[in-house]
C-alpha cells in the first residue's frame, strides 16, 4: 500500500528525469493508445524504471508517463499510457497511484478515459458516453486507511465528481465534429471476469449505463485531490447477456480501435478549449 511517502519518492524521481509541469493530466485508455502521437513530446517515463511505480501486466496497456504539448494551444500535459487495475493483484491505493502522482506534478485537471461495456439498451458498440457520474461500491475505495492530509480532507464530497464546466466544453467538441456522445452512469467491478447477465441486470436497475474495470476509483482521487474531473468511455460490447454471444478482450479491443479516430478527436477538442 502506497503512502504519501511513496508517492513523494515517485514524484522526486520522476523530477531527476524532467522539470515540466502539466496543466492536465490524462489517461489513454483502449481506443487512445494512438493518441500520443499527437503529444509534442518533451519526455517519457516507463513505469518500470520508476521505484515503487505499479506496472501493468495486461497486454496492450504500455506503461509509461509521456510529457509534452498537445493541440494548437500547446496545452502541457501528462498521459498515462497504460494504466493498472485492481484485478491484477494490486492494492486500491497503488491502482490510483498514477493519478495522484499526475496530481502531485501539477495538474489541476483530469480526463479519465476507458473502454466499458454497454447496459443502457439504447447504446451499441462504437458509441461514446460522457461520465456523467459513477457507482463505484463494488470496488474498495482508493480512500480507505489512514487519511493523507496533504493530499485531501479525510470525508471528501463527492456530489460532483465530474466537472460540469468540462462537460459544456466536451459536449460543445461534440456537436462541433458531429460526434454522437451519449451521456450516462459509469459502473466499476473488479474483474478480470466479466459481468455474469444476472449482475448486469442488477446494475441496470441501480441505474448504471456502462460498466468497466477501472476509472471510478480514479475519479475519487484525484476529487480527493481537488483536481478537476472529466470522464469518457468508448461503448466496445454490449454487457453480458443482452447480445447472444460470448465476450472477449479481442472484441473490446477491435471495436475500441474502430472509433479511435472519434475518440481523438473528441479528446483532443477538449484539450484545445482548456
Amino acid at each position: 500500500m502506497l503512502n504519501y511517502s511513496d508517492l513523494q519518492r515517485i514524484t522526486d524521481y520522476i523530477r531527476t528525469k524532467t522539470d515540466f509541469t502539466p496543466k492536465v493530466g490524462l489517461t489513454l485508455g483502449s481506443g487512445l493508445g494512438g493518441f500520443s502521437k499527437k503529444i509534442t513530446k518533451v519526455a517519457e517515463i516507463p513505469y518500470s524504471e520508476i521505484p515503487g511505480f505499479p506496472v501493468s501486466t495486461v497486454e496492450g496497456h504500455n506503461g509509461s508517463f509521456i510529457f509534452g504539448y498537445i493541440g494548437k494551444n500547446k496545452l502541457p500535459i501528462i498521459a498515462m499510457n497504460g494504466r493498472v487495475h485492481y484485478y491484477e493483484g494490486y492494492s486500491m491505493s497503488d491502482v490510483v497511484a498514477p493519478v495522484r502522482s499526475m496530481g502531485l506534478l501539477g495538474a489541476e485537471i483530469v480526463i479519465l478515459t476507458n473502454a466499458a461495456g454497454g447496459i443502457n439498451l439504447d447504446f451499441e458498440p462504437g458509441n461514446l458516453m460522457m461520465i456523467k457520474d459513477i457507482i463505484s461500491v463494488f470496488v474498495p475505495n482508493p480512500l480507505v486507511g489512514p487519511n493523507i492530509d496533504n493530499l485531501g480532507t479525510r470525508f471528501p464530497d463527492m456530489s460532483k465528481i465530474f466537472s460540469h464546466r468540462l462537460q459544456v466544453k466536451l459536449k460543445d467538441v461534440a456537436n462541433a465534429y458531429g460526434i454522437r456522445l451519449k451521456e450516462g452512469v459509469y459502473a466499476q467491478c473488479t474483474g478480470p471476469s466479466f459481468e455474469t447477465p444476472a449482475e448486469i441486470k442488477m446494475l441496470r436497475a441501480l441505474g448504471a449505463d456502462a460498466v468497466g474495470m477501472s476509472t471510478a476509483c480514479e475519479a475519487i482521487a484525484a476529487r480527493h485531490m481537488g483536481l478537476e474531473v472529466c470522464g469518457v468511455s468508448c461503448v466496445s460490447n454490449m454487457a453480458a447477456g443482452i447480445l447472444d454471444q460470448p465476450l472477449t478482450h479481442a472484441e473490446v479491443q477491435e471495436t475500441a480501435d474502430k472509433v479511435s479516430g472519434d475518440f481523438e478527436t473528441l479528446v483532443l477538442g477538449l484539450c484545445e478549449r482548456l
